[in-house]
Parts: C-alpha cells; structure tokens; sequence
C-alpha cells in the first residue's frame, strides 16, 4: 500500500497530515479556560514550517481552535506555500484577540462569514476542504449546510466539503452529494469505526483520522493514576471523552497499550509511529492528522511515512490480541 493518498481532484499527497487543535492553545468561554497541552505560538508556527519542509502538505484546523488563533499560526507558517492543503470547518468559531468562543451556529450566514475569516486568517484564495464541524448536527437541519457549502464551492471559496462526524446514519445521508469529499472521524487502533469507514470507501471519500494516537495516549507517555491539569481538555468529564476518565488515563485503555506496545513497535518503530502506521495499514482512504505541542512530536509523527503501515502478519496478531482482551 503506497504511503500516498490520491484525492478526488486527481492529486496526491503524502498520507501523514498534522492537526492543530493544540497549537491552537487556550480557549475561553466566559471565565472558563481550556486548552489541550501547553503550547506557544512561535515554536508552534516554526514546527508547521517545519513540517511542511519535512514534506507533509496536509494540515487541519478550525476557527473552533484557540478561536481562530490556530488558524492564524498556520496561515503565519504557510504563508506562499501554495502547495499545502488546508482542511477547515465550520460551525464553531471565536475571537483570537480574546480567545473567547462563540456560541455554535451552523446557519448559512455564520458560514458564509465564517469561511470569509477562514480565508483571511489563512491567508488563502481557496479553502481546500470545509467540514462542518458539529459531530451530531441534526440530520433534518444538515442539508441547509452541505446547500451553503456547495455554493461557496460553486464560486471557488472551497475545493470540496464533507463532515467531522462519528455518525454512519449522518455521513451516508450527505456523502454522495457531489463536492461531498471527505469525512473527518475518530480512527485508531482500539476505535476502528468498521461501520463509518466502510461508507466513505464505498463513496470515495477520504477519511482524516482524527484522535489517530488516542489523545496522545498511544504514545505511552501517560501513566496509571497520572493525573491531568485541570483546565486540560483531557481532564474534563465531557460524554465524548473515551481515554481519560475522571481526570486520570483509562485503565483499560493503558492495559490494552502494554498488551500491544511490542507489535507496536516493530521494525524498530516509536509507539506514535506504530499506532499510525496501524491506520496505514488498516484503511487504503485514511489519513491520519495527528495533532503535536513540540517540534519533536511532528518530527516523530511523520517519520511514520518511512517507516510505512504496519505489515499484515503483525496487524493480523493485533487484532488477535485486542479480541482476547
């Protein structure tokens, strides 16, 4: 399987984006402050230049992250660079001067206004990919959003469109819309999400996998009883949350890692670089957006292009070990 993706308009690219929901740093809303690792703007932007010399020319964002400050960083490092392709969403959005988030709004004029800021803050003529980023948006009000996006694409704001969703019912009502691209979903080895996937490779979508290292904890820095910040996203108690509960690391998620952490690392591969080249392996449309806080992370993150998927025998025996756990 080659470690290239070839899009619906014909081009191809490297199968290792990164994803800036990090770099994004703190958001607000009203006195309450989140983030999702402690970043820093300039080494931040100087780890997107670098990724980009390294040869990675996907990248991920939202308005959503650092409200819109992400955006900002990444329209700083890929200033001229015509040849990176940038996904962004709609949906959620804030102000970067404050970091205050806005309340979610999906409605044609939130779009429309949303994408203009996008294009500014990127610093582009033409948006890439444009998903909406509300994972469970009601199906009945959906249409309405894909009719928006469609137009702007119709007048060369955005390449193409799709959903960040984790919902099979909600990505097979939409994804044979034309323009209709790309779905963006949570996709790792413990979250193989057989039902999604099938869909987007029946529909020629590509699949950004988000969460591709579990939160990070795929990477096995985290250990048992480690507990987060408080204002960590991780450390939250939101319903989504799947890999930290209660403030700590899961578990049974850490007892699945050490069951698996030498298959993992075959052929001499870190534990990241094993986990995506597990998505490597697992699905020819994925294309994992691992996000970082450090230069070092996207150093390693894309390392795992050379090192490629995962060999068949050893994706056969994870799944041998996971089912037995």
């Amino acid at each position: 399987m080659p470690n290239t993706i070839t899009l619906w308009n014909g081009r191809t690219l490297p199968r290792i984006g990164v994803g800036t929901w990090a770099a994004g740093g703190a958001v607000y809303s009203g006195d309450s402050r989140t983030i999702y690792g402690e970043v820093d703007d300039a080494r931040s932007e100087a780890a997107l230049r670098m990724a980009y010399e390294m040869g990675c020319r996907v990248f991920d964002t939202a308005p959503g992250y650092g409200a819109g400050n992400a955006e900002l960083i990444l329209g700083r490092a890929l200033s001229g660079k015509t040849d990176a392709f940038i996904v962004t969403k709609v949906g959620y959005f804030g102000d970067p001067t404050t970091r205050q988030s806005a309340p979610e709004d999906a409605s044609p004029s939130a779009i429309r206004t949303t994408v203009d800021g996008s294009l500014k803050r990127l610093q582009r003529e033409q948006l890439d990919i444009v998903l909406l980023h509300l994972n469970a948006y009601p199906i009945e009000r959906a249409g309405e959003v894909f009719d928006t996006l469609a137009a702007l694409r119709d007048v060369g704001k955005i390449g193409g469109f799709g959903w960040s969703t984790d919902h099979p019912e909600r990505l097979a009502a939409f994804a044979g819309r034309e323009g209709f691209v790309a779905v963006e979903n949570d996709y790792n080895v413990f979250t193989p999400a057989h039902e999604l996937m099938a869909i987007a490779e029946r529909e020629g979508l590509v699949s950004l996998s988000r969460l591709p290292l579990a939160m990070g904890l795929l990477t096995g820095k985290y250990k048992p009883g480690q507990r987060l910040r408080s204002d960590d996203v991780k450390g939250g108690d939101a319903d989504w949350l799947t890999f930290f509960r209660n403030g700590v690391p899961s578990p049974d998620y850490l007892a699945r890692l050490d069951a698996i952490r030498a298959l993992l690392r075959t052929d001499g591969r870190t534990l990241a670089q094993g986990a995506l080249g597990w998505i490597l392996a697992a699905s020819p449309i994925a294309l994992p957006i691992p996000g970082f806080t450090t230069p070092e992370q996207i150093a390693d993150n894309l390392g795992a292009l050379e090192k490629g998927p995962l060999p068949a025998a050893v994706m056969a025996e994870i799944a041998t070990v996971l089912a037995a756990g």
